[in-house]
């Protein structure tokens, strides 16, 4: 299309990821939702990566040939890191084990990118050859880091049917994605390459959309934490609150400590640990103007009639 080589099914999944992100873009200003951050970085990246990846290499391009593949795979690893990060985030894990903490994804890319990507392009000038030093470690390791995030939340203890859906979605989404350095060193088919990278984005979307339902269907549960910040902020009772005081993550502890859940039972069901969860309790207790536990259920708990 347009004279260059990309797929009209990437063209497809570049127009509605732009459409999904400006959509977020106007929801963020309109309603302040901080949380949407991270969902606007990613879909940038998204974007990004349609484009770098749909319309290089072509032959008009300023500078050596080798520098299209320096910006699709530099995007492509950034895109891959950030989604890895955003699932981090979404459970609440600073590392599945040493081996897998962010930062040192980030320099096990990076160092496969120069060492295994650069280096043998430099002596043997084949993009081929290139392609399949660089891909097979990086697959390896990302069906490693797979296997130790199924293994994290393949075991629930006490789950809700949100963070069963949840857990369903990530792991589709993160399978995806490490998909991607597999299907890349099978070689150059577009229409399935970004048909499954981008299925790994609408995963993440379906995930944000399925926690706004389900902090809307739990509205009444809420209505006194509704109320004060109705109040306080001169507000109406929308999902405009959650970013002027509470985070998603704190919304869903908050709706579990009015259930009289224990810390430890939130923490199973949110796979995070005890302490995290007190963590997170803490920090909702400061932003609604109580002092713990026992004063929280109190003022914002369901009051019998």
């Amino acid at each position: 299309m347009f004279g260059t080589s990309i797929h009209w099914t990437t063209f497809f999944y570049l127009l509605i990821d732009v459409f999904l992100l400006l959509f977020a873009l106007i929801q963020s200003s309109r309603n302040r939702y901080s949380n949407l951050t991270r969902y606007l970085v990613l879909a940038g990246l998204f974007v990004l990566y349609n484009l770098t990846g749909g319309f290089l290499p072509f032959d008009g391009f300023p500078g050596p040939f080798i520098l299209q593949y320096i910006i699709t795979y530099g995007v492509a690893l950034t895109m891959g890191i950030y989604l890895f990060h955003y699932i981090y985030r979404e459970y609440d894990i600073h590392f599945l084990n040493v081996h897998l903490t962010i930062s040192n994804l980030s320099i096990y890319a990076t160092l496969c990118f120069f060492g295994l990507y650069l280096l043998p392009y430099y002596f043997t000038k084949s993009i081929d050859i290139a392609r399949v030093c660089f891909t097979v470690p990086v697959s390896l390791i990302c069906l490693y880091f797979l296997w130790a995030f199924y293994k994290r939340i393949s075991k629930p203890k006490n789950p809700n049917k949100f963070v069963l859906r949840r857990n369903k979605l990530s792991l589709l989404s993160v399978s995806c994605m490490v998909l991607l350095p597999i299907l890349t060193v099978i070689g150059d088919y577009q229409w399935l390459t970004f048909t499954i990278v981008n299925t790994s984005f609408y995963a993440i979307t379906a995930i944000e959309i399925d926690r706004y339902l389900y902090f809307l269907e739990h509205k009444k549960e809420m209505s006194a934490l509704l109320n004060y910040y109705n109040t306080e902020r001169n507000k109406e009772i929308t999902p405009k609150f959650f970013n002027r005081g509470l985070t998603g993550r704190e919304i869903e502890i908050a709706m579990s400590v009015l259930d009289k859940r224990s810390y430890k039972e939130i923490g199973e069901e949110y796979f995070i640990a005890e302490k995290t969860a007190s963590k997170h309790a803490s920090n909702i207790f400061k932003k609604t103007g109580v002092k713990n536990r026992k004063e929280f259920l109190k003022r914002f708990g369901k009051t019998k009639k």
